[in-house]
């Protein structure tokens, strides 16, 4: 798989991007270890070499999985993680990549990212002046090689880039869920810094498995997605995944693939994806091979705004 520059670092990441939050098991159901640690071996095998992972996954549990599948390819890999907002005081965020580097067996993180700005879900506010300050710090020392920011909107990387080099942000995009065009990407494609988009299949949507009567099991957090959740959003989102199916049928691909596809054909994209065992894994890989016309991805972006017009302007993909 071809690799591409994170931002302004010298770090080469895949347009595939394997994500590891359901590897924590909290807020999910129906993991197995095995069957997590077999797709993350599968991934890499398939071409993927990029994981993105958090300490808030599971605690650090999804780090430790994600050590338990990759160490003995450490040096051919590239690991994210993230701090979460409850931990951005100076010695908290150092403390939190120890942990995090003890938790994923290495000495280094590649990529480390403020997972929510200060004040989210109601944490302590920190000034990012600290943050950045300790962030900065950390990569001074060798442990992280460069900083990104997740779920930041552009003043508040603009505020952040004042005290160090950002070279990513990590928001919620897809093709049903594209709030970061109109604010966060511009500024990114002015500053040559990498989205990578979590969320990449709208949690699932867009892969057409989940039919209009799907009802969540109990303790699964998708049950919480406004796209999900809303009846009227829901509507839509079928009627966009009918008029897809012929799309993906023309490439021979899934509608999983066609929409990884046209994600990271946007500006600076690449595109987060999860996998539950080794053939999903397989599958989201080969979204890279899919090759799209300048006229099939305003064919596929015009279905999205079927569902995306109708949205309101809140960035939460969540109503926790």
């Amino acid at each position: 798989m071809e690799t591409r520059t994170l931002g302004k670092s010298a770090l080469k990441i895949t347009p595939i991007i394997m994500g590891t939050w359901q590897a924590g098991k909290k807020m999910w159901v129906g993991i197995e270890d095995n069957d997590i640690i077999q797709a993350l071996r599968a991934a890499y095998h398939a071409g993927i070499t990029t994981f993105d992972t958090a300490e808030v996954y599971g605690d650090g549990y999804s780090e430790q999985i994600v050590a338990s599948a990759l160490s003995d390819v450490r040096e051919n890999v590239i690991y994210a993680t993230k701090v979460f907002s409850n931990h951005l005081k100076h010695d908290q965020v150092i403390e939190a990549c120890d942990r995090s580097l003890k938790n994923l067996k290495t000495d280094y993180i590649d990529l480390y990212q403020i997972h929510w700005p200060s004040g989210t879900w109601g944490g302590e506010t920190v000034p990012i002046a600290e943050t950045m300050g300790a962030m900065v710090k950390l990569k001074e020392q060798g442990k992280i090689r460069a900083i990104g920011v997740s779920n930041f909107n552009r003043a508040q990387m603009e505020e952040a880039a004042e005290y160090g080099q950002l070279d990513s942000l990590q928001p919620p995009y897809s093709l049903f869920w594209r709030k970061i065009e109109t604010d966060q990407m511009p500024y990114c494609v002015e500053n040559n810094i990498s989205i990578i988009s979590y969320s990449s299949l709208a949690q699932g949507l867009l892969t057409g498995k989940f039919g209009p009567d799907h009802q969540f099991a109990e303790g699964d957090h998708r049950s919480k997605n406004k796209l999900f959740a809303d009846k009227e959003n829901y509507a839509r989102v079928q009627e966009a995944l009918d008029k897809l199916r012929p799309i993906a049928s023309r490439h021979h691909c899934t509608l999983a693939q066609l929409s990884l596809a046209w994600l990271i054909a946007q500006p600076q994209t690449c595109a987060i994806v999860g996998a539950r065992n080794e053939q999903q894994a397989t599958d989201n890989a080969k979204a890279a091979d899919v090759n799209l016309s300048v006229e099939e991805v305003q064919e596929i972006d015009a279905i999205g705004r079927i569902v995306t017009d109708k949205l309101d302007e809140n960035q939460v993909m969540w109503n926790f």
